[in-house]
Parts: structure tokens; sequence; C-alpha cells
């Protein structure tokens, strides 16, 4: 008897064989052309070579592409029984970091182990999508609707975010926090929680700004209101991105034609500001054709989250998916001048291996969401259908 998605017999699923089959090879594909995108203007900006940044993107995204797939074959069940531990090591590397972190740049964000330099938030960001989804898998819908267990997973999401934005890093605590929000918005909170929370978010705005932000991040939303009150100085990196933007037109000055870039007037071209690149020198049209990548990705990241059989899949699938596309919807504002400049790269378009890795073990996860999708997973081990 063949049951639906080519599954065989329930004694066949754990085949590893069956499990590389289940994997969503166009998903893969999608993820492939993007970062293929993101190489090939790696290779423009760096006046057609391969070398400092495109060569090493290519074979960051190899490795982590077969780490996708072999995560990809990990039993929902083992995500689950992890979510927390994960979560846990997560919190304990970013306390590690206010001890014993390196300072770069007036930041200190990173951790030194073994000569292995990373960033610990970057782990938090998988963390805390796990742990919310195994906290609101045993949870009632009443319960997560609204009660005094919401404290739980407001202090799940508020403990890394402070140590995160302590670095300073506001830009991965923004990103904490709204992915944060909207696995508890996706696991059924009160309408009239959001609209509370809508409203107190707007009123702390201005206090949060005025008091709370260090003053070179206060001076980059004041930016953000009137960049053209200093061109050449705190306004430069989005005034520049912008002649960028609009000076490719519909189709863009051509491969490696990019002035902007090319000529080093923009900043950051390699990672924050790589959208803009791609605009200059392929216009409008490869704008879309690299929306158009992501809007699929995301499509079909939150379809195989809505197949997933268990609660923990669907909101663990749906998590990383909100991380994926605020990463998106944030670098693609920032760039285009509707968002504060906060250091959000373009997820696999960019250079830099710390996001991409989180980025693929996330993917991991919403493949092993959909080769698992029929797994029920229980506060226990957990049965197969």
């Amino acid at each position: 008897m063949t049951l639906s998605g080519g599954l065989s017999r329930p004694g066949e699923r754990d085949r590893p064989i069956i499990k590389f089959m289940e994997i969503d090879w166009t998903f893969c594909l999608l993820l492939c052309l993007i970062a293929g995108s993101g190489a090939l203007m790696l290779f423009s900006i760096a006046g057609a070579s391969w070398e400092p940044w495109a060569d090493k993107h290519l074979l960051r995204f190899g490795l982590y592409f077969i780490m996708m797939i072999i995560l990809a074959m990990v039993d929902l069940r083992v995500w689950f029984t992890l979510a927390y531990p994960i979560y846990g090591v997560g919190l304990l590397l970013l306390v590690a970091v206010e001890v014993v972190g390196d300072v770069s740049l007036g930041a200190q964000r990173w951790l030194s182990i073994g000569g292995f330099r990373f960033q610990p938030s970057e782990i938090m960001k998988i963390g805390v999508v796990l742990a919310l989804a195994r906290y609101y898998h045993g949870l009632s819908a009443d319960s997560a609707r609204f009660s005094w267990r919401l404290l739980v997973p407001a202090a799940m999401i508020g403990a890394p975010v402070l140590l995160v934005a302590h670095q300073p890093d506001l830009g991965t605590a923004m990103l904490i926090v709204m992915t944060g929000l909207a696995i508890v918005v996706l696991a059924g909170l009160s309408w009239r929680v959001i609209a509370t929370g809508i409203i107190g978010a707007l009123v702390a705005i201005p206090p949060f700004v005025l008091f709370v932000l260090h003053d070179y991040q206060r001076k980059r939303v004041l930016t953000f209101l009137n960049p053209e009150a200093d061109q050449s100085g705190s306004g430069y990196h989005i005034y520049q991105s912008k002649i960028a933007l609009g000076s490719g037109g519909l189709l863009g000055k051509g491969f490696g034609l990019g002035s902007q870039s090319q000529l080093n007037f923009l900043p950051e071209k390699q990672t924050d500001f790589i959208f803009a690149t791609l605009a200059e020198e392929f216009g409008f049209v490869g704008c879309l054709w690299v929306l158009a990548l992501y809007g699929v990705v995301i499509f079909m990241a939150l379809r195989i989250a809505s197949i997933s059989h268990s609660h923990f899949g669907r909101l663990a699938a749906s998590g990383v998916t909100a991380t994926f596309a605020l990463y998106v919807l944030i670098n693609g504002a920032m760039v285009m001048g509707l968002a504060p400049v906060v250091g959000v790269p373009m997820p696999m378009l960019s250079y830099g291996g710390t996001v991409m890795m989180t980025v693929m073990i996330g993917f991991g996860l919403v493949q092993a969401v959909r080769v698992h999708r029929y797994t029920e997973v229980t506060s226990g081990k957990g049965s197969l259908m």
C-alpha cells in the first residue's frame, strides 16, 4: 500500500534513500540560483576576479548545502529533543561573549574557539525558533491565545535580545524579536493582545530612540529620517546606495559596469549593500529576478510548514521562514533608504559565512519538516503514524 508523498510503508520511512528522495530539490535549486547570483555580483565588483569574495562564497555555499542535506535527514523528534539544549548553549555562548568575546570596530560580538571565530547571536536565531516551537507544541490553544504562560516565551525572547543588544548589535536583536513575535502570533496569540502590543510599541519608540540607543545608533535613525542632511558623513551610505539604485534604470548599466561599486563609491558593496550593486548593473529587471527567487523560496517554505502533521514542525518551519523573510525585507528597505542602516545583509546574496551558515541550518530544519512531515512529535519520544 502506498501513502501520499511517495512513502511506501511505515517501516520504510526511516530508510536513508527514502528520506533523500523526499527532499524538495526544486527548493534546493532556488537556493543555488540565489547563491549563484551572489557569486556573480561578487565576481563583478572584484574587477572580474574570483578573489577575494566569489570563490569563498561558492565554497561556503557548497559546504553548507551538504550540511543542509544532512540535517534534512535528521528525524524531527531529534530536533524536538535538542530544541531546549540548543537554546541553552546559545544563551551561554552569548554570556561568554560578554566576558571573553573579541572586540572589533567597537562591538563585542565574536567568540574564538580553537581558531574558529563566530557570532553566537547567529546560533540564537535558530535556538529561539526551536525553543518557542517546542514550548508552544505542548500548549493548549487557550493558553497560546492569552494567559500568564505568555511570560515564558517573553523571557525566551527577551533574554537573548538584551544580551545581543548590549554587544551592541541592534540589527540581530531586531531579527530575534520579530522572529519570536512571528512564532507567538502564529501559535494563536489573541488579536486584542497583538493590537495592544503594536500601540504600546509605537508609544515606546520615541523614548527608546532618545534614551536607550547608543549615540551612533541614534545617529543612524536621524540619518534615516533626513539622509540629505549629511551626505558626506552619516548619510553617505544611504546616499550612495540611492545613486546606485537610480542609475541602474530598467535594465542596468551592464555586468561589471557599475560606477558606484567599481569605483568604490558604494561602501560595504560586497555585504550590506550588494543589492544596490545588483540594481546598478542589472537594473529593475535584475532586482525583480532576485526578489522573485526570494519570494518563491519563502512561499515554498511556508507550504512545507503547512503540510507538517506536528505543531512543532509547523511552527519551526514557519519561524525559520520568518527569519529569512525578515532578512530580505530589512536589507531591501535599508538599501532603499526606507529603514535605518542596521547591518543586516541580504541572505545568500551578500558575502559572509556566518549568516549563510545560519540560513542553511534553518533550511535544513525546513527540509527535515518536509521529509518527516508524517512524524507525530509528542512530549516523549514521539511516534510515527
